[in-house]
């Protein structure tokens, strides 16, 4: 709060001054440098508050717009009281402005009239007195004023001609102190004073031109020529010091408008977007943006109120919408903190399961849910993340334990199959019954050890099979006998694919295709024979058909013996 009392003590200080109207423009730069330093301390203000609740703090809150009221009740007396006396010069240089015309009108009526020249140098005497006491004009009439009063004042000294014994002497010193004052002019001219200085300087010269009397005839264009070259020069350096500051004061004014306009486009683009990381940029655009208003002058006072009022409005309605959408987001968050947590709840709950394919279907859907939650806010989102993800590697880790476990036996599972085919293509067939015993034994053996490595399985199968079936060839079974036994052979090696379901379901399928076609054929047959009239040769064709259709039976019965031997897998 010391520097914001700083500028109420300047005002103060300033208020003190005899004449406040000089003032006006250091008083505005005083206002204009106190906005932009309240402008950056409630910025700072808002970046410390926005750091400190991400930190999870909170910071004592700062009554800006008490220190705002403090200073501009301070700036209002200052502007009334200034105001009264700027009321009051430009009452009393209307004032003097009559004034000085009626002294002049009194100077003409005393060249046209007054014929003693004494009494007519006595006239001009106190007018002249007079006119010296008067004190300023209003600034635009005070160059043709001053021109008429010299005319008059010229055309009265060459009118009276009241130094005629002692013009010579005096013509020559009034020029001496003429060009005297047209050098300080000249001086003055090339000086850096500051405008305000410069005005003053050259009234009191032009005041002191006028109180040296007339030069000789044959100097007076001369002179005056130089004289008035000086002063309108000096006049046009006054004039383009402040059409210069009109015109750099516009240029400023522009500036902080479009500064306005790229702050319009700022507010329409936020308009629902809720990215922290979209806000942190336009956060830092805007800041960016004030940073570029502090750093240009200020303009017109009428225009520039307007300028920093709209402004201010825009920055406060940034702001306002991001500190509305911080609230918004710290609800949004606590509910994604509440859904995960959750969620590693529910992995914690089957982590350590060991149905590898279902509980990892189940902790996937998991994560993609997780996914979908937002953020958790830089707070707690790693850290609940990191619990997350540990909770789930306890399964993973596991699965991947079990799977490499797993690899070992298939790996030892595929040197077994290997060693019992190398065995049966080694297998020496003694008997018949023993060899069919020990085959059953290599397709139990082969069906137990188990499963192999997924690209070696088919290889190994297939190898399996064609050893097998090499050695029941090797039996030469005639009939049913080798039927049955070439069936549960083929059973047994069934047994022993990986996809035997598949295999049991398609042999079940062609066995009831073959029942199908066989009981067309014996239905077919059977019709048939109500065709056949009674004689002998009707007789032996029937009887032929009738040992068809008993063979067909036997054959089906045969089919649903092998369908039972199926199993219902």
């Amino acid at each position: 709060m010391i520097e914001f009392q700083s500028y109420i003590d300047k005002i103060n200080e300033l208020i003190a001054a005899d004449d406040l109207v000089v003032l006006g423009k250091e008083v505005s730069e005083l206002r204009s440098h106190f906005d932009d330093y309240l402008l950056e301390q409630e910025r700072l203000h808002q970046i410390a508050k926005i750091e400190a609740k991400e930190g999870g703090n909170e910071i004592e809150e700062v009554d800006f717009e008490s220190v705002k009221e403090a200073f501009y009740s301070v700036f209002k007396k200052f502007q009334e009281i200034r105001k009264q006396q700027v009321a009051l010069r430009n009452a009393l240089e209307a004032e003097n402005l009559k004034l000085k015309k009626s002294l002049m009108d009194r100077l003409k009526e005393v060249i046209a009239s007054e014929e003693n020249i004494s009494a007519a140098y006595n006239a001009y005497k106190e007018i002249h007195e007079t006119w010296k006491k008067v004190g300023d004009l209003p600034r635009e009439k005070r160059d043709e004023i001053q021109r008429e009063y010299s005319r008059i004042l010229e055309i009265f000294f060459y009118t009276m001609k009241i130094y005629r014994d002692i013009k010579d002497h005096d013509y020559k010193r009034n020029a001496q102190l003429k060009q005297g004052v047209i050098h300080r002019l000249q001086k003055l001219r090339n000086s850096n004073e500051l405008v305000r200085n410069l005005e003053m300087s050259l009234r009191v010269l032009q005041d002191e031109w006028e109180e040296i009397g007339p030069v000789a005839n044959d100097e007076w264009e001369v002179v005056k020529n130089s004289y008035w070259e000086a002063v309108r020069s000096i006049y046009d350096k006054i004039n383009a010091h402040y059409e210069g500051q009109r015109t750099l004061l516009n240029e400023n004014i522009s500036k902080k408008k479009v500064i306005i306009e790229s702050l319009k486009v700022i507010l329409t683009q936020i308009e629902d977007n809720e990215s922290p990381k979209f806000w942190e940029g336009k956060t830092a655009e805007v800041l960016k943006l004030q940073e570029e208003w502090k750093k240009i002058g200020a303009g017109s006072k009428k225009e520039n109120d307007a300028v920093w009022t709209t402004f201010r409005e825009l920055c406060n309605t940034f702001f306002g919408a991001k500190k509305a959408l911080s609230k918004k987001i710290d609800g949004h968050i606590q509910e994604n903190i509440a859904l995960k947590k959750g969620l590693i709840d529910e992995v914690k709950a089957i982590h350590q399961e060991i149905d590898w394919k279902l509980t990892a279907d189940k902790i996937i859907k998991i994560q993609q849910r997780w996914k979908s939650i937002g953020s958790a806010g830089q707070k707690f989102e790693n850290r609940l993340w990191s619990e997350f993800r540990s909770a789930c590697d306890v399964f993973f880790q596991a699965r991947e334990q079990f799977t490499k476990d797993q690899a070992d036996e298939l790996t030892k599972n595929l040197e077994l199959k290997e060693a019992l085919i190398t065995a049966i293509n080694n297998y020496q067939i003694k008997d018949k019954s023993t060899a069919l015993v020990d085959f059953k034994i290599f397709s139990q053996s082969f069906n137990d050890i188990g499963h192999v490595p997924l690209n070696k399985k088919e290889v190994v199968f297939n190898d399996y099979k064609k050893a097998l079936d090499a050695k029941y060839n090797e039996l030469k079974l005639e009939g049913s006998e080798k039927a049955s036994l070439l069936f549960s052979a083929k059973l047994d090696v069934m047994k022993a694919n990986p996809e035997r379901s598949k295999l049991y379901q398609k042999e079940r399928a062609d066995i009831k295709r073959q029942m199908d076609t066989l009981n067309q054929e014996a239905l077919q047959y059977e019709t048939n024979l109500g065709f056949f009239a009674k004689s002998k040769g009707a007789d032996i064709l029937k009887k032929e058909v009738e040992g068809k259709i008993e063979k067909i039976k036997q054959e089906i019965l045969q089919l649903r013996g092998k369908l039972k031997l199926i199993p219902n897998e």
